[in-house]
């Protein structure tokens, strides 16, 4: 094995770079939720109006995923990543300069989201799943988990430095550590890809590239993708974007809201390694299908308990429930198209699921202002999570249709 081929041990160590990577350049889309209540009060806005950041900053994650793909694919990782640490390090520092919720969210979406943390989602994660093939599951929910590794450890650390030196300090903060940590850890990914990766399909019924995926045509399953992804992230972005809001509405407080939203991304982290695991065992879409099913019940237990100690409870199980779900739908991709084809989809698939995390923040908010309570938000997102649910089984009903099919054509 080469000292720079698939699965080398130069391989791991640019996971760890990745993972390190990641986890600093997700921050932006979770400590939106911790200052989102200084913010409103500060600006003195509506819950809605107060989530737009948020929302933009997911817009512009999505789309520019797309691009940095592409960049990385032309290029190698190594650039577009010293693009998003530029464009953290601005835009957290010109964020926290703003003088009003509107250039506030328009920094959040141009800056943090689409130069920022872009170059640290979507290209890592195509780029991760090509150093890989006989591990390619767990290395994927290894470099995917340094996204929930940021929602784990930012929140506390941003909420105690914004009741400390405030919001805009804490912003500030972020904008010297993107600038010195993430060109250093760059410098590790400076390799490319081996070139026969590309091309190299994992063994096994549930991976083999077909013309028509699930049955379908090529647009049609990549279309279904996408909805799905929009539909799972939309329910799962309500408890993500608002618990540390619904804290406060409850009594409890905004460092209570903190560190529960902590507790359920640390949780995440726990869930994406052992889907990881599964999915290299049974596959993409039934590991996808077990996430549905789980994320569902975990929104459903919002529903009834509001104690600080039964809501302590039902975060970390949506954490342990919902976290192996978005690095599914890359192993999918991987396992039922074509591999040339795998970072375009790739990219475009991810960024429909951060597309449903910006429409899931903004509507939970929406929701929250129309009807005074998060009650019929998180009914909001069981109905999304169902749409999730349903397309996931057509998926499978079109993988069995498929395998019935087939020993009649032999």
């Amino acid at each position: 094995m080469s000292d720079h081929g698939a699965d080398s041990r130069y391989a791991w160590l640019r996971l760890a770079a990745t993972l390190g990577l990641m986890t600093i350049g997700s921050a932006a889309m979770y400590v939106v939720a911790v200052v989102l209540p200084a913010v409103q009060a500060e600006f003195g806005v509506a819950r809605a109006d107060a989530s737009l950041p948020y929302t933009l900053l997911m817009v512009g994650f999505g789309l520019g995923g797309v691009l940095m793909g592409r960049l990385a694919d032309r290029f190698g990782v190594m650039l577009p990543v010293l693009i998003g640490a530029a464009g953290l390090a601005s835009g957290f520092a010109l964020a926290a300069a703003s003088g009003s919720i509107l250039g506030f969210a328009i920094v959040s979406g141009v800056l943090l989201g689409f130069l920022g943390s872009s170059a640290t989602f979507a290209p890592l994660v195509a780029d991760t799943s090509l150093w890989f093939v006989r591990r390619r599951g767990i290395a994927v929910a290894i470099c995917a988990s340094g996204n929930y590794v940021a929602g784990a450890i930012w929140p506390p650390i941003v909420q105690q430095l914004v009741e400390s030196i405030g919001w805009r300090g804490a912003y500030n903060t972020l904008a010297v550590v993107s600038a010195v940590v993430m060109p250093l850890l760059a410098l590790a990914l400076k390799g490319r890809p081996p070139a026969a990766v590309a091309g190299i399909t994992r063994g096994g019924a549930a991976a083999r590239p077909s013309e028509r995926p699930f049955g379908f045509s090529m647009n049609q399953a990549q279309a279904l993708l996408c909805v799905a992804g929009v539909a799972c992230c939309v329910a799962m972005s309500m408890p993500q974007v608002h618990i540390v809001a619904y804290c406060s509405d409850l009594g409890f407080g905004a460092a209570q809201g903190a560190r529960m939203l902590s507790l359920m991304l640390a949780a995440g982290i726990v869930s994406r390694l052992v889907s990881g695991l599964i999915c290299d065992r049974i596959g993409g879409v039934r590991t996808l299908l077990l996430g549905s099913v789980l994320q569902g019940t975990a929104l459903l237990l919002f529903l009834p308990f509001d104690g600080l100690g039964s809501l302590y409870v039902v975060s970390a199980l949506f954490g342990l429930f919902q976290g192996g779900i978005v690095p599914s739908y890359a192993i999918i991709v991987r396992e039922h198209f074509p591999p040339a084809e795998a970072g375009a989809r790739v990219g475009t698939v991810l960024m429909c699921t951060l597309f449903g995390m910006a429409l899931g923040g903004w509507m939970s908010g929406k929701v929250f202002d129309l009807t005074g309570s998060y009650h019929a938000a998180f009914v909001n997102g069981i109905a999304w999570n169902l749409l999730n649910l349903g397309i996931v089984l057509l998926l499978m009903w079109g993988l069995r249709r498929q395998r019935g099919a087939a020993p009649a054509s032999a």
